[in-house]
């Protein structure tokens, strides 16, 4: 008798009629005490189990319940009921573990409706539910066709340290790290903590971006990845920060920013029609979850794409390509900047682009994915190459409808001498980066990257409101439970 995972069988369907086989699951639902509705995790659909009342003890059906964990030997029959097309009849059934309705009380493995809200307070229990396990297989599909991607294209996957002494962004809002006794810290002759008496023999800190170690792997490999887990002290609540986060951040040499911006766009396109390809039952779950959500908002606040047409939007258009100044003057003339309907209105250029800018340009302007280019140099980081006009660097984001700026990226600056300029300029100490800089000093070559947060990925395909219901274990500001 063989065993099978609930899509396998699913997918088998008719092919398996009248073999006995064998499944596992949790029991999503029991109706009157014949029919169970079984789950294994492995699709958002369940079998049915027809269970005969008189052909098992009293003993055993009363131990079958919402959450219990079965395992079932029966024979597959041709469903009777609407929406499914086989189902099994059980000839045997052991219970592998019970849940009482005294434990159920107060968990969101009761079967009726639980906000989000609650199902973080549980997220070692919400894996059992079908958003977060769809969101989740979903995640695990945007994964595995990253790697896929950069497999097939010549792309070598690095690992680059989690623990780093320098802050690739510059921002400063990073997380330290030390073994040092807190209660009993060493002290230099001027009265600061003596970090040369840490584990590492100086400040370290946990890493905001695999960047600038990318780069240096690049000027030897040529094309590179990375993907891990980053992390950002930002004491930021809102639904769209984390304190730690997976970032994908290819890096490639002799690339100029006409060929990053199209990396940018294959890899996108190529990732999202994987997961449309392989999660196409949990998506169109996800989908009609996402309409419901719609019209329950204000009718100004509603998305105007239901979630599949929002990612067929991106796959079947051409990106736009416009520099940043066009922008500023597209949204300096836009209805809403004029009306004083934007948070931030636009005055000018200088103007650091926030989401509801790029949501106007996505959205309302050109209604299509846009790859903005070539911003002032104030407000991007110090790596980034500097342009003839001595104003603008060669950088490039990518906005899509519903999120603003998916990806962020650049050309990097490969000229020892402005990178200097530049550092100095930022206040980052030359000496620190020494290694960086010797990228630039044997062999200097064009080069070009940018950074992908997955779990923004992740919200955009599958269409979930909050980033902390895309990651199994979000970690926020006064929040590292389980």
């Amino acid at each position: 008798m063989q065993s099978y995972g609930i899509k396998a069988l699913l997918e088998k369907g008719k092919d398996l009629l009248l073999q006995e086989v064998v499944v596992n699951g949790w029991v999503r639902a029991f109706r009157s005490n014949r029919f169970i509705a079984l789950n294994d995790g492995s699709t958002i659909n369940n079998i049915q189990v027809v269970v005969d009342f008189e052909n098992f003890d009293e003993s055993i059906i009363k131990q079958i319940s919402t959450a219990a964990s079965l395992q079932i030997k029966g024979e597959v029959v041709e469903s009777e009921g609407a929406g499914q097309e086989i189902e099994i009849v059980a000839k045997e059934i052991k219970v592998l573990g019970t849940a009482s309705s005294e434990d159920l009380k107060g968990t969101i493995l009761q079967p009726k409706q639980h906000s989000l809200e609650i199902l973080r307070e549980q997220a070692h229990l919400r894996f059992r539910t079908n958003v977060f396990a769809a969101t989740m297989r979903v995640r695990n599909a945007l994964m595995f066709g990253i790697h896929k991607y950069f497999n097939e294209n010549g792309f070598v996957y690095i690992n680059t340290p989690i623990i780093t002494g320098s802050d690739a962004e510059g921002a400063g809002e990073m997380f330290h790290i030390t073994n040092l006794d807190m209660e009993n810290l060493p002290k230099n002759e001027e009265g600061k903590v003596d970090y040369t008496q840490d584990f590492f023999g100086k400040s370290t800190n946990l890493t905001v971006s695999g960047q600038l170690e990318g780069e240096t792997a690049a000027m030897g490999l040529g094309k590179i990845y990375t993907f891990g887990p980053t992390f950002r002290a930002e004491n930021s609540n809102t639904s769209r920060h984390l304190a730690e986060f997976w970032m994908i951040e290819p890096e490639v040499a002799f690339f100029r920013l006409d060929q990053n911006m199209d990396l940018a766009e294959d890899f996108m396109k190529s990732v999202i029609s994987y997961a449309m390809e392989t999660c196409k039952d949990d998506l169109k779950f996800l989908a009609e979850r996402f309409d419901k959500e719609q019209k329950q908002k204000p009718e100004a606040e509603r998305s105007e794409l239901g979630l599949m047409e929002r990612l067929e939007y991106v796959l079947n258009n051409k990106f736009i390509r416009l520099s940043y100044t066009e922008a500023i003057d597209i949204l300096k003339e836009s209805k809403p900047n004029k009306k004083g309907k934007f948070k931030y209105p636009i005055e000018g250029w200088g103007a650091d682009l926030q989401s509801e800018h790029e949501r106007y340009l996505v959205e309302k302007h050109f209604k299509t994915p846009v790859i903005l280019f070539d911003y002032p140099a104030e407000i991007k980081a110090f790596y980034m190459r500097m342009n003839d006009d001595g104003k603008t660097v060669r950088a490039m984001d990518v906005l899509f409808p519903g999120i603003g700026e998916i990806i962020g990226g650049s050309e990097r600056e490969e000229r020892l001498e402005v990178l200097d300029e530049k550092m100095e300029k930022f206040g980052i100490d030359k000496e620190e980066l020494w290694w960086y800089r010797d990228t630039r000093r044997f062999g200097s070559v064009p080069h070009s990257g940018f950074g992908l947060g997955l779990e923004r990925l992740v919200l955009f395909v599958t269409g979930m409101g909050n980033i902390r219901d895309v990651i199994p274990f979000p970690r926020t500001p006064n929040n590292a439970e389980f």
